[in-house]
């Protein structure tokens, strides 16, 4: 594999997007708020809240994280979105990312990781990649994004250094 992890920038922006319309488990709204995050990340990437990585495959953008520190707390981090273009899954790369995105979380002081997602059919490969990658289930919120529609919440705890 042969995948650099970098910083997003603007024109990275429409090869995201174009991955976010082709990822079936994102709605039109998720897209939006999706879209919101990259917005403000890009107008101001040191004071915006988030932090954006690709990864980037020869000259093409195969996938994405965005993630920051949670508000009110010491050493809590979110990681909010996470998306590998269909042709580029099952090849490290989402692995690649949420590594990438630990290892800065670590360095900014960050010892504990949250990750939310719904417990629908459609994002069960989305669960089992988290819990396959270190991530334990925390809580589930039944009804939350609608009904029958559950918030499962996931963490990940690191050894402060």
């Amino acid at each position: 594999m042969t995948v650099k992890i970098r910083p997003m920038v603007a024109a990275d922006k429409p090869a995201v997007m174009e991955m976010l319309h082709h990822t079936p488990e994102f709605n039109s709204r998720d897209r939006e708020v999706a879209e919101e995050v990259i917005d403000s990340y890009l107008k101001d990437p040191s004071g915006s809240g988030y932090y954006l990585l690709v990864a980037e495959d020869g000259s093409c953008v195969a996938g994405y994280v965005s993630y920051g520190p949670t508000p009110l707390t010491e050493s809590t981090w979110d990681i909010y979105w996470l998306a590998v273009s269909s042709k580029d899954q099952r090849r490290g790369i989402g692995t690649a990312l949420i590594l990438a995105a630990e290892k800065a979380i670590k360095e900014g002081g960050g010892n504990l990781v949250i990750i939310e997602t719904s417990s629908t059919p459609a994002y069960e490969k989305a669960r089992q990649f988290y819990l396959g990658r270190g991530y334990e289930i925390i809580a589930r919120i039944p009804d939350f994004y609608s009904p029958g529609d559950d918030k499962v919440i996931f963490y990940k705890k690191f050894d402060r250094a």
